[in-house]
């Protein structure tokens, strides 16, 4: 326990976490706190702070002061520093994986993937630093730059503010933290009200790996009581958001002048056409719409089957879904947890039964308890119905039945959101033109969408969202373009 005594004390078991701003742990202004409760049984993990505007600003401005110490530190050195950081997270990784069971309660498998991913995404920073270069432009290739040559490079916004999600509450914000820091920049980092312990204890990792004072600050508290005055702060050059298409599109219209990168919803289609590999498209388009409860915004929350093999393929998810456990995230043949909180459950049971009052067929699950919520299958879902058009964050297959190839492409792009979508067929022909219709940021042929690293760009078109993520991407987008022009 140690290592981790520097940032909570504790009274009467009751763990309280202190925030990391300017190299130091710190309380709330007011000494506020709330309570992060475990979704799984409904106990109380610890309290964490309740950030004010004046804590929010005290860590947007050590930020603005530490900007000129990261930019100026060699490449190899910032990369050098995350790769110690990974290497603390590996030793201490059990204590990471057992904090985000309990805060988020994620079933232990997608626990341990998700603390693994985060070191491995660490340790590829060395090859992301190689991929930070500039060019050279030679004038004479037009007329009015005769005589002139221009070097153009990349430089850091300054201060990077970062706002995690909770579903991938570890992960995610290491996407965003790890290639701000390799390109120059500094960051705060507004953890997940959630589940924002396992943020608080990497950035007390990130202080005994050496990231110097202001370069890393995690705040935690009320997106609706601070988010307004830090994505409209002056001092914030960029912004790196994953959470709602609302909440996405709030923060472009307050950021005011400053990039934005914006990971948001999604309604993912799973397009499985008659001449699919039957049996590889159950299991894939089952996994892309249960996995950790379907708390995804990649999820495959549409599954659009032609007719023709409808019937087939619905016995076939029947069968498929018997293998999701649900139970107690904590044991290892658990694959369906909790549900978040209330309004979550709350939302997918909305859902579901608007569905069915409409005339969709429930076929297995549909009920609660608490905030588990069974593995549902839903068939003949029509368009008139809330589940096809809303983004569902909860274990449910919906199924959608089509005829044609133009219908199916039709009802897919009719979405508001274009995040991903799979296509499932044996005719390359007619993967590759699916996916070139589809209006979506990712194309996956015969699989359900799955980032994982980062090694394939990743983001949304229309209200998925802004920008492009993963690795070496996420470096280019928090840098900026910068030309010097010389006179020969």
């Amino acid at each position: 326990m140690g290592v981790w005594s520097r940032f909570f004390s504790s009274s009467r078991g009751v763990k309280t976490y202190r925030m990391f701003i300017g190299g130091e742990w710190v309380r709330s202004s007011n000494k506020a706190t709330f309570d992060v409760i475990n979704p799984a049984n409904r106990k109380l993990v610890g309290r964490v702070q309740k950030a004010t505007r004046e804590d929010a600003d005290k860590a947007i401005k050590s930020a603005w002061n530490a900007r000129k110490t990261i930019s100026s530190m060699p490449l190899i050195e910032r990369a050098r520093m995350l790769e110690r950081l990974a290497d603390l997270i590996e030793k201490y990784q059990k204590d990471f994986v057992d904090i985000l069971v309990q805060e988020a309660g994620k079933p232990v498998c997608y626990a341990e993937g998700e603390v693994k991913a985060g070191i491995e995404r660490l340790r590829f920073s060395m090859e992301e630093a190689k991929a930070i270069r500039g060019e050279y432009i030679p004038g004479d290739l037009v007329p009015d730059t005769v005589g002139k040559f221009a070097i153009v490079n990349r430089k850091p916004y300054g201060v990077v503010l970062a706002i995690s999600p909770f579903n991938y509450p570890f992960f995610i914000s290491i996407t965003k933290i790890s290639p701000a820091i390799l390109a120059g920049n500094s960051v705060v980092l507004k953890a997940a009200s959630d589940d924002p312990i396992c943020m608080l204890m990497f950035a007390r990792l990130a202080e005994l790996a050496g990231i110097p004072e202001g370069v890393l600050n995690v705040i935690t508290g009320s997106g609706s009581e601070i988010g307004d005055f830090m994505v409209s702060h002056p001092k914030v050059g960029m912004i790196s958001f994953t959470g709602s298409s609302a909440a996405g599109k709030h923060i472009a219209s307050v950021a005011g002048m400053k990039k934005l990168h914006l990971e948001l919803g999604g309604k993912c289609p799973g397009i499985v056409f008659e001449d699919a590999d039957m049996d590889l498209a159950v299991r894939e388009c089952v996994k892309g719409a249960l996995k950790f409860s379907g708390q995804r915004c990649d999820s495959l929350s549409r599954i659009l089957v032609q007719e023709k093999i409808a019937n087939t393929f619905v016995k076939k998810v029947l069968a498929e879904v018997k293998n999701w456990k649900v139970g107690d995230p904590r044991k290892k043949s658990t694959r369906i947890g909790p549900l978040i909180n209330e309004k979550a459950a709350d939302k997918v049971e909305e859902l579901v039964r608007d569905a069915v009052s409409k005339g969709a067929r429930l076929l297995t699950g549909g009920k609660r308890r608490g905030l588990y919520f069974e593995p549902t299958v839903l068939d003949r879902v029509k368009a008139n119905m809330r589940i096809a058009w809303e983004e569902t964050f909860g274990p449910v297959v919906t199924i959608i039945r089509f005829r044609t190839f133009d219908e199916a492409i039709k009802i897919s792009n009719q979405s508001g959101y274009g995040l991903d979508a799979s296509v499932f067929t044996r005719d390359i022909d007619k993967a590759v033109k699916a996916a070139n219709l589809l209006e979506c940021g990712s194309v996956t042929i015969n699989a359900a969408p799955a980032h994982g690293l980062g090694n394939f760009p990743f983001g949304g078109d229309k209200d998925s969202g802004i920008g492009r993520e993963g690795l070496v991407y996420s470096v280019e987008e928090m840098t900026k373009l910068h030309t010097i022009v010389f006179k020969t």
